[in-house]
């Protein structure tokens, strides 16, 4: 697996580390975040959306990442989209 480190929540101390990466050879964006409440487990697991399966899928998951790390996110989504990367 080819990562490119975009980077990791600031202000999570040493104990924490919500983490965004790019997987170069799939053309991924990777994250690492806390795990969601067994509630918002269970809200997400409840959405429909129309021609999808209902329920978070076997080998899927829901993480929560803060929304001071958007910026983290964009970086991501720019490299990932980069013709050099493909």
């Amino acid at each position: 697996m080819s990562l490119l480190f975009i980077g990791i929540d600031p202000e999570t101390g040493d104990k924490q580390s919500p983490t965004v990466w790019v997987d170069q050879a799939k053309q991924e964006i990777v994250f690492q975040g806390w795990k969601p409440t067994p509630e918002l487990a269970s809200e997400c697991a409840a959405f429909e959306v129309p021609g999808h399966a209902w329920g978070i899928p076997e080998g899927e998951s829901v993480v929560r990442i803060p929304a001071r790390m958007t910026h983290m996110i964009r970086e991501a989504c720019d490299a990932v989209e980069r013709s050099d990367l493909r």
